[in-house]
């Protein structure tokens, strides 16, 4: 099983996960890929083996990838404020795997229906529907 987390801006929900995924599923291939250097940063200090930069590594590893973890703004092109771009979001889109959206009112992008919940919780219910995935 390869999960593909990936994240942007300062990296706090990617660490999280890529902290979370590999302390409770240790038979799982976690490639982490950041949008920009820093979010990058923080998933290897999190404990990211394989990691990488930008939109190519975020196309690539969509092909590679049985579940993909991130925000929701992975899926809109300019979102994250611009670092998701069109060719990004389209690869997540198309790429055939689950998709775990996770969804963060931030950047112009408000998902109806859904409150502001803290982080936290967010990631346990990620982590719900990955075990279940993974069952």
């Amino acid at each position: 099983m390869n999960i593909l987390i990936i994240d942007g801006q300062g990296g706090q929900l990617g660490s999280q996960l890529v902290k979370a995924i590999s302390s409770e599923f240790k038979d799982v291939g976690i490639t982490a890929v950041g949008t920009n250097a820093v979010a990058t940063a923080a998933m290897i200090k999190a404990g990211a083996k394989n990691a990488a930069t930008g939109e190519n590594p975020i196309i690539v590893a969509c092909r590679a990838a049985d579940v993909i973890i991130g925000p929701i703004g992975i899926v809109i092109a300019d979102s994250l404020l611009g670092e998701v771009t069109p060719r990004a979001a389209a690869a997540v889109g198309q790429a055939n795997a689950v998709r775990i959206l996770i969804p963060m009112n931030k950047c112009k992008n408000l998902v109806a229906g859904v409150s502001d919940t803290s982080t936290g919780a967010l990631i346990d219910d990620a982590l719900s529907k990955l075990r279940n995935i993974l069952k």
